[in-house]
């Protein structure tokens, strides 16, 4: 569908976890001199490292290079290593260890200070994957908690925390993710960080149509190439995403804040890789409007099918993606805990070049029926934010 005449151009930002080899007054002047309109600050020791010292100057300083270059921006948090050297990620919101989890809520607050201090438009975050050995329940319960606290500061500091939904995660996928608003009783101050190529990989519908279903809820998006069922962050038309459709829904939804492009696996090549995307989005924003096919070398515009759902879309419970070694084909998934189905678990990105990697040629099928729940504790809609039922045992 043609956006409406008059709708408002996208703002395009590059994420500096793609830029990692530069330092951030380097990666900020490329991306203003490149004529992008923001950045999606990922608050990691090489940039805006946000447990060393002297924070507070550090960005005020910050604000400053934003400011002489025109650029906003969107504070993100998926840092591989920041809190500790050892886990990707880790610890999260779902840590068993609860100092653990008051770190990672740390973190997640500090992130909410420096927004509000840049001027940002959203906070991310992501719910991390649950220890294998924890009970669901269990997992959703710190979760509810540790995004309820957070939106306590978000609200006081006027600021907007948008969860992404990751693979392998708790919340893996947008029903995961409407799950968790229900738990945390609705609360408007949780918004949704959207991922293109998360859409691509593992969700039942099209790309463009969860942007259409998700539109009420959209404070971020980011955005990549990818191939169905392979978790794997690509270059613009090294994939199999038709991008003028997801282009199109963002300007009908009258979406303003930043799209993000996610490459942080290609900080060797950033400032390359930065340079192409920008005009291949900008060609491909144009098709969205004029009805016409975008031209830029390689494109994949036009490579996926058109509709609301992909033709071999794998079922699989919301909430219960489980991560998946490198290099290996994903295993059954959990049975479902009271949520609605979605896609099945992808596999993660192999080693190998990217032109080796193949979508899933058919559905996965489900796994066994979990025995971990507590009947009758998947958060309803209306609990409190906390997330504990009324009646029900934390």
């Amino acid at each position: 569908m043609t956006p409406p005449a008059g709708t408002p151009a996208l703002r395009y930002a590059y994420g500096t976890n793609g830029l990692a080899d530069l330092r951030l007054p380097d990666a900020l002047a490329l991306l203003a001199g490149l004529g992008y309109d923001g950045v999606g600050l990922t608050l990691d020791h090489m940039h805006l490292d946000p447990l060393a010292p002297d924070l507070a100057r550090r960005t005020a300083e910050t604000a400053r290079l934003l400011g002489r270059h025109g650029l906003t921006v969107t504070v993100e948090t998926g840092a591989r290593y920041v809190l500790d050297p050892r886990r990707k990620h880790g610890p999260t919101l779902l840590d068993a260890d609860p100092e653990g989890r008051a770190a990672r809520l740390g973190l997640l607050r500090t992130a909410v200070r420096v927004a509000a201090d840049l001027g940002a438009h959203a906070v991310h975050c992501f719910s991390g994957v649950a220890p294998p050995d924890m009970p669901r329940y269990a997992a959703w319960q710190h979760l509810t908690d540790g995004i309820g606290a957070l939106l306590d500061t978000a609200d006081t500091a006027g600021v907007a925390v948008a969860l992404e939904p990751e693979p392998g995660h708790l919340v893996g996928d947008l029903a995961g993710f409407h799950r968790l608003r229900s738990a945390i009783g609705g609360s408007p101050g949780l918004g949704l960080t959207l991922d293109v190529g998360h859409c691509q990989c593992l969700e039942p519908a099209t790309p463009a149509a969860c942007v259409r279903d998700a539109a009420p809820w959209l404070r971020h998006v980011q955005i990549e190439d990818m191939r169905r069922g392979v978790h794997e962050h690509l270059p613009f038309g090294e994939g199999e995403i038709d991008f003028p459709p997801v282009l199109g829904a963002l300007r009908e939804a009258g979406y303003a804040g930043l799209v993000t492009v996610e490459l942080p696996r290609h900080s060797h090549a950033g400032p390359d890789q930065a340079a192409a995307a920008l005009p291949f989005l900008h060609a491909a924003e144009h098709a969205a409007v004029r009805g016409t096919p975008p031209a830029p070398a390689g494109s994949s515009a036009h490579r996926a099918p058109a509709g609301r759902a992909h033709p071999a879309a794998p079922a699989r419970p919301a909430g219960s993606a489980a991560p998946v070694p490198p290099g290996t084909s994903p295993g059954p998934a959990p049975a479902a805990d009271s949520a609605p189905a979605s896609a099945a678990a992808p596999q993660q990105a192999a080693p190998a070049p990217p032109a080796k990697a193949a979508p899933l040629a058919a559905p996965l099928a489900a796994g066994p029926e979990r025995t971990d729940e507590r009947p009758g504790t998947a958060p309803p809609a209306g609990a409190s934010r906390s997330g504990t039922p009324a009646g029900a045992r934390p």
